[in-house]
């Protein structure tokens, strides 16, 4: 998480203490007032496009359409395109089950974490470049942090170690999603940059075995792996190689 930028400008000391005592308040996360406008409304309008076209579509003029109003309307509840990111990345935090630390099933307890993530983020395509962008700084992105971290600290693994690990699992998960994204997009079904299996193994063929001869030797291995095996793979590898005391 270090060496990352936050989104949009830093809130202030009595902003964040605010958030804090709202922790668990109903309605804490929203702005009250009785505006037809509201934080919840547009998040639904901003989630649903994405859902449906893509991160990219995405832009306070848009959700403003969606909600049949001007864009003026939306900043008195998000101060710009960029909060409004780090609400929707926030809110799919909270969406994750985090569940209570198991020593002995510390591994698989932390695959499920980031695989509920990865869903999360795949239903919303290209969402995820907000989270390699920026440091999960959000109370809701911190409190999936700490029940990672409380996971594997309860199975031994050493507090920088399980930090690293984590940091690692976020940057992978969001890193694996984009990349899907790029290959599904809801627009065009897939992405020009991004080639497929096929296409990868016809360039790989075309190698002079002489200068690459490894690569052309197991090009099968190479471009292996259907549906999400090469995540699983990466995951369990980095989680499962943890030291433990």
């Amino acid at each position: 998480m270090a060496n990352k930028r936050a989104p949009g400008h830093a809130e202030t000391r009595d902003e964040w203490a605010a958030k804090i005592a709202a922790l668990g308040e109903p309605g804490g996360t929203e702005r009250s007032g009785k505006a037809p406008i509201t934080v919840a409304r547009i998040m639904e309008a901003a989630f649903g496009l994405v859902e449906t076209e893509g991160f990219e579509a995405l832009t306070m003029r848009r959700v403003a359409a969606a909600l049949q109003t001007g864009p003026a309307s939306l900043y008195a509840h998000v101060r710009n395109k960029a909060e409004l990111d780090e609400l929707l990345i926030s809110e799919l935090c909270a969406r994750v089950p985090v569940p209570d630390p198991d020593p002995a099933r510390a591994t698989e307890q932390m695959l499920e974490v980031c695989r509920s993530l990865r869903d999360e983020y795949l239903r919303y395509p290209g969402i995820s470049r907000v989270a390699l962008a920026a440091a999960p700084n959000s109370l809701e992105a911190l409190q999936l942090s700490e029940g990672m971290l409380t996971i594997l600290l309860a199975s031994g693994v050493p507090p920088r170690s399980a930090a690293w690990a984590i940091d690692a699992a976020f940057l992978y998960v969001s890193a694996y999603c984009f990349e899907v994204s790029l290959r599904h997009r809801p627009d065009s079904g897939a992405d020009q940059r991004v080639l497929d299996r096929d296409s990868l193994v016809e360039r790989y063929r075309m190698l002079p075995p002489d200068k690459f001869p490894n690569t052309v030797a197991h090009i099968e291995e190479l471009t292996s792996g259907e549906g999400h095996e090469r995540f699983e793979f990466t995951l369990t590898t980095l989680l499962g190689g943890l030291e433990r005391t």
